[in-house]
């Protein structure tokens, strides 16, 4: 048989294949998905949709090889060899991706068992940090064992891979060199994930910005501040450098307001004013309210509010609130308390009532 016809029939015979792999294909995902409706759960609907991609893949892959072992009598000596070559590769691909899904779907029925939006989250977070870093290394040790399975399928990368295994001396000295950092970068994220300074949504402090984690990398840290604003950190510098995390343990944090008031001030009067707002203040959480006089000078006593929330943005409203409830209140309330500057003018006062004398 010429090389025309045998690539005929291999074309023939591969689409045929494909073409009943895919129509296997969609027989069996409509039963699939008819059984999925039945249960009622969507669970087999996850499934379907994780897996749908690579199991068509597989289907067709399927079909093309039980084709090409039926025309492979057809075929030359090197279009069958290469027949089989392309398949191999395209079958560890296929592997490779259906792999890839199954890790995200184990990710998807893991997580959906944690509400991250929840109040008290602290369980959630450490979950979703160590299950996303976790789903990182599964997919970069993935895609480098898919190279090494395609490289050795070919006979002249084995050769370059031998080549390089025996000049390993410099070679690897540079590279190592030249990835020290990067490799230090992959351990640490490793390192925060299970030891989790920081988990995701937490809120922190870092660099002067209040902001919370968003994403968590090996590399680095996305960290969206108030203003919307992204910060990038190094992970090393959460695992070298002091930072502030306000939901380490809990998302309940405390705030102060501070005031300054005249010497003549009723403190207690003040005090009770700020008892009543807090009680009625739908951010407050009802734990802690107090004023204390923590402060004096020759003009003015410095008056420090102490409110607690059950988050940093719902603190960040009450103080704002608090500080303009109370000036508020010493201005319309207690006018005679607000800072004053006082002198004192002593001397004749008949020169002060008659400054130029008698005439």
């Amino acid at each position: 048989m010429s090389t025309w016809e045998s690539l005929l029939a291999m074309v023939l015979g591969l689409g045929a294949g494909a073409l009943a792999g895919l129509v296997a294909w969609r027989m069996a995902r409509a039963v699939a998905v008819r059984a999925a409706e039945r249960t009622g759960e969507g669970r087999g609907e996850q499934l379907l949709r994780r897996l749908a991609g690579p199991g068509r893949a597989g289907a067709v892959l399927a079909g093309m090889t039980l084709a090409a072992q039926w025309v492979q009598a057809a075929l030359t000596p090197a279009l069958a060899a290469a027949v089989g070559q392309l398949l191999g590769v395209a079958w560890t691909l296929a592997l490779a991706w259906l792999a890839a899904r199954g890790v995200l779907l184990a990710e998807d029925l893991l997580l959906a068992r944690f509400d991250l939006s929840a109040k008290d989250n602290l369980q959630a977070r450490r979950i979703y940090t160590q299950v996303r870093v976790a789903n990182r290394v599964l997919g970069v040790a993935l895609a480098l064992v898919t190279l090494a399975l395609v490289c050795m399928r070919f006979e002249t990368f084995r050769q370059v891979g031998a080549g390089l295994l025996a000049s390993a001396g410099v070679a690897g000295l540079v590279v190592g060199l030249a990835a020290q950092k990067t490799i230090a970068g992959a351990l640490a994220g490793i390192q925060l994930a299970f030891t989790q300074p920081i988990r995701l949504d937490d809120v922190v402090v870092v660099e002067g910005e209040w902001g919370r984690i968003e994403e968590i990398t090996f590399t680095y840290v996305v960290v969206r501040i108030w203003d919307q604003r992204r910060l990038i950190v190094p992970v090393a510098r959460f695992l070298e450098a002091p930072f502030q995390n306000w939901t380490r343990v809990s998302a309940e944090v405390w705030g102060t307001v501070m005031l300054y008031a005249d010497l003549t001030v009723p403190v207690d009067k003040v005090r009770e004013e700020l008892a009543r707002y807090a009680a009625a203040h739908p951010k407050w959480d009802g734990q802690v309210c107090g004023l204390q006089v923590t402060g004096a000078s020759e003009r003015s006593l410095e008056l420090r509010a102490l409110v607690s929330a059950r988050d940093s943005s719902a603190l960040w409203d009450l103080r704002c609130d608090v500080r303009e409830h109370l000036a508020a209140y010493l201005r319309d309330v207690l006018p005679g308390s607000l800072p004053r500057t006082r002198a004192e003018v002593s001397g004749d006062r008949e020169a002060l009532a008659h400054p130029l004398g008698e005439a």
